[in-house]
């Protein structure tokens, strides 16, 4: 009986390894790349991304890339960090998730990942659920922005263009609330990982929001910021592989099958109100 129950014992935590193996750490969902092998005569091509909109553009291309011979396996993420890590480590031949700015903020990023096409902008903004308008922003209320160097200096950056706060001249994209030499309503910053910044608004007054989060909160861009980007951001989503693989033949397919006139046409369809935007 003992020894019955060590080899049962043994089977199971095999099994709980193997499974263990094939996950990402960091919050993300597998849609299929972990699963199977690829069919037989198909290349396998596995791509990282956050939910909305990366993920759903992406698993319109996949019939599309099958009929290439390419199987396209995507995989969710919740967070920003984790799709850069999974890609420099080999789990991911791409991902799907970032900007140019963002990426550039990590050395061993910029070292090793570079950008392989551009698909779409989603302008930033800023939101709240207790205010109507910025001009409602009272003396000493606490703004929440992203704790990224790329996201947190294009939030502040967004603030200065309405004339809220000034920064120090010259301090470009990377902006810190350090930088702030002019702030008029004492305005506090609370700086979050920018998948909370949704969650936050029920602490601070306002947040300033990444497009894919805003939607995922529910929130319609254009309708709900109090300010927005316009559609001339500088913040192209990008698919980024490994520096070498921007030239292999399944990431060129990738490029076409997501800058098509399919995709454009949908998120032209889909997000009318301008929360996307193809730059293709």
């Amino acid at each position: 009986m003992m020894k019955k129950t060590v080899v049962t014992l043994l089977a199971v935590l095999a099994v709980v390894f193997t499974v263990n193996q094939n996950l990402f750490a960091g919050g993300s969902k597998d849609n299929g790349a972990a699963a199977a092998p690829a069919p037989a005569g198909k290349q396998t091509l596995v791509v990282g991304a956050t939910p909305v909109p990366h993920a759903e553009l992406l698993n319109l291309v996949k019939a599309d890339l099958a009929a290439q011979g390419i199987d396209l396996r995507v995989i969710e993420f919740t967070d920003y960090v984790t799709p850069n890590v999974a890609l420099l480590a080999g789990d991911l031949d791409a991902n799907f998730f970032q900007h140019i700015p963002y990426l550039n903020s990590n050395a061993e990023w910029t070292e090793k990942l570079i950008s392989a096409f551009g698909v779409h902008i989603e302008p930033f903004g800023i939101y709240s659920r207790s205010l109507k308008s910025i001009a409602d922003l009272k003396d000493g209320a606490t703004i929440a922005i992203p704790n990224d160097p790329s996201n947190g200096g294009r939030a502040l950056l967004l603030l200065q263009s309405n004339k809220i706060i000034t920064l120090r001249a010259g301090v470009g994209l990377e902006a810190t609330v350090r930088d702030i030499t002019g702030n008029p309503k004492n305005l506090k910053f609370r700086e979050l990982e920018a998948a909370q910044l949704p969650r936050s608004l029920q602490d601070v007054d306002a947040a300033a929001i990444n497009g894919n989060y805003a939607l995922e909160a529910g929130f319609n861009p254009t309708r709900d910021a109090l300010i927005i980007e316009g559609a001339d951001s500088p913040y192209v989503n990008i698919v980024v592989v490994r520096k070498g693989g921007e030239n292999d033949a399944k990431i060129k397919a990738l490029s076409t099958a997501l800058r098509s006139a399919k995709i454009k046409d949908y998120i032209a369809g889909k997000w009318t109100d301008g929360s996307v935007v193809a730059i293709f």
